[in-house]
Parts: C-alpha cells; structure tokens; sequence
C-alpha cells in the first residue's frame, strides 16, 4: 500500500546571520511580497498559495531552502519514505516529543519536513 504524499504550503529558507536582514528586505522592499504578520515574532511572506518563511540560522555557512510535504499517516510515510532510501535527520530542528512528524532528506541534501496537516 502507498502513502499518500502531497505538498505543504510552507517553504523555509535557513539563512545565515550575516545575511539575515538584507534576505528580509529583499523579499518585503524589492520584490515586495505581502508578509505574514500573524505569526510574529517568525518572518514569512505569502508567496502564491506558498507560505514562505525567512529563519536566522547563525550556525549555517550558507543559505538552504526546506520544503514541507503533508500526509495523513506520518508513520507509515516514514517507512515507505525509508525503504526507498530517504534519510532522516531529525536532529536538525528538534519538533517535540508529541510532533506527527519529522526530518528527511532527498538524493540532492534538500531538508523535507514531513508531517500530519494537523501535527502542530
């Protein structure tokens, strides 16, 4: 039996401290994109039917996107995912104990969350 699999709406781009703020006012004054002021203190702008998020990441040397696929079975996703050979790496952002959900990464190094829709 398969998973079911389909995409999520947030992309997060992981950016380094020393590029952090000019990233920010890219997005907001150059291309400006409406931002997403709920969700303070997070920066995230709407990007099409996309959310996408601007994270400081003081440790990182360069920038990373990270993408989100939903499913409604995390567990079995995860097998699947894992006899096909993904990688999980779940100790690059700790989500919690009680999260429906965690870390992968495809062939090409690209940081996939997968998660429950309602896993928050």
């Amino acid at each position: 039996m398969s998973a079911t699999i389909e995409g999520g709406i947030n992309i997060a781009m992981k950016v380094p401290s020393h590029q952090y703020e000019a990233t920010i006012a890219f997005y907001r004054d150059v291309v400006g994109l409406e931002g997403i002021p709920e969700k303070a203190p997070a920066v995230g702008f709407k990007l099409g039917p996309n959310q996408l998020w601007i994270d400081e990441a003081p440790t990182m040397s360069q920038a990373e996107v990270w993408l989100e696929l939903f499913t409604p079975d995390f567990a079995g996703t995860l097998k699947q995912l894992g006899d096909a050979g993904a990688v999980r790496c779940d100790p690059i952002e700790p989500l919690g104990e009680s999260f429906r959900g965690g870390w992968i990464m495809n062939p090409a190094n690209i940081v996939h969350m997968v998660r429950e829709p309602d896993a928050w």
